[in-house]
Formats: structure tokens, C-alpha cells, sequence
């Protein structure tokens, strides 16, 4: 008997056959076929996760800004935790940033976090907690770029935006660009706009994202094709493991010394300072009386 895995490789791989065969037919057909081929895929293999069983704009915000560099399952246990802890978005604007912060650790990129958070007290204090449905608002706000913004729009209020992201341009990549290389987003987006599918764009989105991951397991170089890839440095001993660090601490011990800091992380004095200095520019902590602690 077949494992799911070896079912998602033969349809994935069947599915190629069937689409590069038809590489005559019209625009049409092609768009159908595609769609099809996706979909089929999706009501086989759709992942359940919870943020997929609602289309609450707020809790569709947390789950996009989670899902940022961060693989899903990690997030999954994370989001119900912090969706139990703050349950809408008038909760999470009152919250202080040492709570936020503190619910927020495992995910990494603790940036992410300050920005929800910081996010919530602007849409509650301008827009009297609704978040908008406009992906040029959304880009004002810290943290979400136009993808996120499209993303939140497609999957809160199904509205046809046209993004791309890793998953997306995995699935475009593999099927439109097999021979190619530095390919520009601006390419795919020309692509991804026209196989959209107008009436269902969270559905399709979901279903393109499933593909994508699908694809990754069978082929692991394509996104490498991108002109945009960047292979992520080594998280081991930089600043950003340093940084991640500090704020640990600091949320546990809830005050602490620089002194105590260097001799806890057995790191260069300098290099600490410096980060440290960075963290209070940012308003991530602040020092009071010689000691550190959440801003």
C-alpha cells in the first residue's frame, strides 16, 4: 500500500506529464488545465490548519505575520496558544510588549512579534479595530510588505490580489520556467495574475501554497532559479542568535544587568554593548537605573 508521500509524488509527477503534453492548446484551456491540475492536488492533499477554518481578518493577520520566514508547523501550536491568550484584537493592543513577547518565543524574529502588536494598537486607535480591507493601508503598517498585505486581503476578504511568495513562485517556477534562471518576480506576477482564480482567490492561494510545499520535497533546487533566492546565513553564533538571546533572558528574568548579560551569553563585552544598543534604539527594552528590561 502507497503512502500519502509516494501519492503526492506519483500525482505530482503524473501532473507534469499531463501539462507539458498540452502545451499546444489555448490560453484558455491552459488556465482550466492549470487550475484543474492544482486543485485536484489541493482536494487530495489540502493541509487542515486552523487559520484555514476561518476568515476572521484578525486572526488571518496573526497567522500571516507568524507564517513570515517561518515553517508552519511551528506556528501551528504557537498561533491557537496566542489566538487563547488574545482572542481579538482589542486584547492584544492592551496587552503589554513583555506579554506579547513572551507568548511570541519559539517562532524566532522577535521583531515580528512588536510589530503585531503594534499593529493592533493602530488599527484599534484609527480604524476602531477593523482591520482594513486595503492592501496599500496595510503596507503603512510596520512589518507587512506588499505580499503580506495582498496575502491578508486574498485570505480574510477573498479579494483577488496577485502575490508572490516562496510557495507561489515554487509552483509557477516548476511548471512556466524549467529552463530559466535569475528569474524576476515581476515574471512570475504576470503569470500568477493571469491563472488566478477570480472567484476563489483564498481557496486558490491555499491551494497553490499545498503545491508548493508538494513540490519541494520531490525537487529541492527550484526556488534557487529565482533572481531574488538568498540563501539565509548561518544563524549559529550571529547577532540575530545574540539578539534572540538578550530578549529570552531578559523576558525571564524580567530585569537585567549588562554586566550579567556578557557573563550569561560568554560573548564579547563590545559585541553585547552593541547589540544591546541597538535593541533600546529600537524600542525593543530600555534601561532604567543601570538595568535592562522589555520597553
Amino acid at each position: 500500500m502507497k503512502t500519502e508521500t509516494q501519492n503526492k509524488e506519483q500525482f505530482i509527477k503524473s501532473a507534469d506529464l499531463k501539462f507539458s503534453s498540452k502545451k499546444f492548446i489555448s490560453e484558455s484551456k491552459k488556465v482550466s488545465l492549470f487550475q484543474s491540475i492544482v486543485y485536484d492536488y489541493y482536494q487530495l492533499f489540502g493541509r487542515p490548519f486552523s487559520w484555514r477554518n476561518t476568515t476572521e481578518p484578525y486572526k488571518i493577520l496573526v497567522s500571516e505575520i507568524m507564517l513570515q520566514q517561518t515553517q508552519t508547523k511551528r506556528v501551528e501550536s504557537k498561533f491557537e496558544n496566542f489566538i487563547s491568550y488574545f482572542p481579538d484584537i482589542f486584547s492584544l493592543a492592551r496587552a503589554d510588549l513583555h506579554s506579547v513577547l513572551m507568548l511570541w518565543q519559539g517562532l524566532g524574529y522577535n521583531r515580528r512579534g512588536k510589530y503585531l502588536h503594534e499593529i493592533a494598537k493602530t488599527v484599534v486607535e484609527n480604524f476602531d479595530g477593523n482591520i482594513p480591507a486595503c492592501e496599500r493601508t496595510l503596507q503603512s503598517f510596520p512589518g507587512i510588505g506588499a505580499a503580506t498585505a495582498a496575502s491578508i486581503c486574498a485570505f480574510a476578504f477573498n479579494m483577488p490580489t496577485v502575490f508572490v511568495e516562496t510557495n507561489v513562485r515554487t509552483v509557477f517556477t516548476h511548471f512556466f520556467f524549467k529552463e530559466n534562471k535569475k528569474i524576476r518576480d515581476s515574471e512570475v506576477l504576470e503569470l500568477v495574475a493571469l491563472f488566478l482564480d477570480w472567484k476563489n482567490p483564498r481557496k486558490w492561494y491555499y491551494a497553490l501554497t499545498d503545491y508548493g510545499v508538494g513540490l519541494k520535497k520531490i525537487y529541492r533546487n527550484i526556488n534557487e532559479k529565482s533572481a531574488h533566492y538568498v540563501r539565509q546565513s548561518r544563524f549559529q553564533g550571529s547577532d540575530r542568535q545574540i539578539r534572540g538571546a538578550i530578549i529570552r533572558i531578559i523576558l525571564d528574568q524580567k530585569v537585567v544587568t549588562e554586566k550579567k548579560l556578557v557573563v550569561l551569553l560568554n560573548e564579547d563585552s563590545e559585541r553585547i554593548k552593541k547589540i544591546i544598543n541597538q535593541l533600546i534604539a529600537e524600542n525593543f527594552i530600555c534601561k532604567k537605573k543601570g538595568k535592562l528590561e522589555i520597553a
